[in-house]
C-alpha cells in the first residue's frame, strides 16, 4: 500500500524555522516527483515547492523563493522542505504528494496521484 505521512509541523513564530518530511512507505520516493502543497484557510490549495523523480528539476513558488529548499533524502525515503524566515502569511495546512511522472511540475495538484494526510503549520507570535 502507497502511503506519505508528512511530519515536523507545528507553531512556529515569525521569523522562525520549521523542517517539514515526507516519508514513503510502499514504494521508492526515488522514483517519483515530490511536491509540497498548502491550503490556507480561506484559499485554494497551491504548490509551494515540487522535485522532479531523480535529479532534475526544482520550482518554488514565488513567495517562498530563498527561505525554503527542497531536498531529497533516499536513504531514508523522504523528501524534506526546511522553511526559514517564516512569515504569517505561510499558515496553512502542508501537504505533500507523489507522481509517477518524471516532471508534472507545479501548478496543478491534479498531476499528483498521491497525498499525505497534511500537516498544520502556524506562524503567529
Amino acid at each position: 500500500q502507497l502511503q506519505l505521512v508528512e511530519s515536523g509541523g507545528g507553531l512556529a513564530q515569525p521569523g522562525g524555522s520549521l523542517r517539514l518530511s515526507c516519508a514513503a512507505s510502499g514504494f521508492t520516493l526515488e522514483h517519483y516527483a515530490v511536491g509540497w502543497f498548502r491550503q490556507a484557510p480561506g484559499k485554494e490549495r497551491e504548490g509551494v515547492s515540487c522535485i522532479s523523480s531523480s535529479v532534475g528539476s526544482t520550482y518554488y513558488a514565488d513567495s517562498v523563493k530563498d527561505r525554503f529548499t527542497i531536498s531529497r533524502d533516499n536513504a531514508k525515503n523522504t523528501v524534506n522542505l526546511p522553511m526559514n524566515s517564516l512569515k504569517p502569511e505561510d499558515t496553512a495546512i502542508y501537504y505533500c504528494a507523489a507522481s509517477p511522472r518524471h516532471w508534472p511540475g507545479c501548478d496543478s495538484e491534479f498531476e499528483y496521484a498521491h497525498w499525505g494526510q497534511g500537516t498544520q503549520v502556524p506562524v503567529s507570535s
